[in-house]
């Protein structure tokens, strides 16, 4: 037609480019520094706790477990955990109900409070419960009149791990009960059941494996805290001092061998504790996809 520009069809049309199409040998170069770092960072520390740890022998690794003050730390973080991480397991479940199923002046405020013990060193946590429990603390006067000691204690321990370790179990669950929304306890409400029997029969079993998540994560934390328990166990050797506290007395005192043992054991916890997070994480993953896909059909026409 007269007046109209004619253009040329056979335009260049260019493919996109792939995020990952890099060359082979950039590829290449990535992966090895990738496992370099895992090499060097975790698998040849590993190895070297180990390799210490059984130095001496099987014999002598066994030895350092019948040492008193080796059992006594034991023992220590091991009733530390059991009390600490129930009572977080329960604040946890409770805190992510709330944030999830209500909303309420101040929510943000809550959140951002849980998220406090994650931003503040646990040496600063730690010095907080001595200027509140210690002798010149705010209760502490009153505590040590009733001979009841806080610092310097047990109780102080399990404080400020319940402190460090109490966002784990609310933060696991959080996501996954906003994602998986509140339609299936309405629909219980609906058909008469009370707030018991929706809980532990609608709620409970949809959260599980991101409650497993949290209380493994707090758990790990607990045995492991070193900076908080620091300051207000006194080092107390047989008495206040936790595994932790107990691998730092020995490696300074020169024995090399048993200090490697007992931290040998947190190792293991620690994998044995990476593997069943990492299940559980997996699983956590599959109830969200799952919570997702369902909102999806529900809300289709």
């Amino acid at each position: 037609m007269a007046g109209v520009t004619s253009f040329p069809t056979t335009a260049r049309v260019e493919r996109p480019v792939r995020a990952t199409a890099e060359s082979p040998v950039i590829r290449a170069v990535l992966i090895s520094v990738v496992f370099v770092f895992f090499t060097l960072f975790l698998l040849l520390p590993l190895f070297v706790v180990f390799k210490e740890a059984f130095s001496q022998g099987v014999a002598a690794f066994l030895a350092v477990f019948r040492d008193d003050a080796t059992a006594s730390a034991v023992r220590l973080t091991l009733l530390t955990a059991v009390i600490a991480v129930p009572l977080n397991t329960i604040f946890g479940i409770a805190a992510a109900w709330n944030l999830t199923r209500f909303h309420f002046p101040g929510r943000s405020f809550l959140i951002t409070l849980i998220d406090l013990p994650l931003w503040v060193s646990p040496v600063i946590g730690g010095l907080i419960y001595v200027l509140v429990f210690g002798a010149n603390g705010w209760f502490g006067a009153w505590f040590i009149d009733h001979d009841l000691p806080i610092i310097f204690n047990t109780p102080a321990i399990v404080l400020v791990t319940m402190f460090v370790t109490f966002p784990f179990v609310a933060r696991g669950l959080i996501p996954l009960m906003q994602a998986q929304g509140t339609k299936e306890e309405e629909a219980a409400l609906s058909l008469g059941a009370n707030g018991w029997q929706i809980f532990w029969r609608v709620t409970l079993p949809k959260i599980k494996w991101g409650l497993i998540y949290g209380v493994i994560l707090c758990n790990a934390r607990a045995m492991g805290e070193f900076g908080a328990v620091s300051v207000v166990s006194g080092h107390i050797r047989g008495k206040t001092n936790t595994m932790p506290l107990h691998i730092e007395v020995l490696y300074n005192d020169y024995q090399y061998s048993a200090a490697f043992a007992v931290a040998s054991v947190l190792c293991i916890l620690a994998l044995l504790t990476l593997i069943i997070k990492t299940y559980a994480e997996w699983r956590a993953e599959q109830q969200l996809a799952e919570a997702a896909r369902h909102t999806d059909l529900s809300h289709k026409p």
